[in-house]
């Protein structure tokens, strides 16, 4: 964060929380002019710092109402196979984040289906028939007590 001033910060904060805002109410918000916030936004998402500008759904609303934490275990730790795992996560739609960890689990996969039924057919195509896999563990959500995209600034 050493290459953002106290305006960035501002800026990103307000960004955060509602991307939508005119760049008046940008400017209004952290003391510059709308001209010197677009020139800062566009400088932000060129260095990377701003990744996407995106809606945030329901998924209950668009008809994702199971939520599951899985926890994968490779069989073998080879790179190779570490760096497939990775590529097959980030291509299946269902799989909203996926973590390389420490620990007990090689990865934290968190997955979101329409019902048990539509997972479970999930399992067996992602978990199941993967000879990479030497387990996998599921909990299931029970409230989305805090669902946090904001990065503190």
């Amino acid at each position: 964060m050493s290459d953002l001033d106290e305006f960035d910060v501002a800026l990103l904060n307000q960004l955060q929380r509602d991307n939508r805002q005119t760049s008046e109410a940008l400017a209004a918000a952290v003391g510059l002019s709308p001209t010197a916030c677009q020139r800062r936004m566009k400088r932000l998402r060129e260095a990377g710092t701003i990744r996407a500008d995106v809606a945030v759904l329901d998924p209950a609303r668009v008809g994702r109402r199971a939520t599951f934490v899985v926890q994968v275990d490779l069989a073998r730790g080879r790179a190779d196979i570490i760096d497939g795992f990775k590529r097959d996560m980030q291509k299946i739609p269902e799989v909203q984040q996926c973590y390389y960890v420490t620990g007990e689990s090689d990865f934290i996969v968190i997955i979101v289906a329409e019902d048990i039924a539509h997972y479970e057919a999930l399992t067996r195509r992602i978990f199941f028939d993967n000879p990479d896999i030497r387990k996998f563990h599921t909990q299931v959500v029970m409230d989305s007590v805090k669902l946090g995209l904001e990065i503190p600034l």
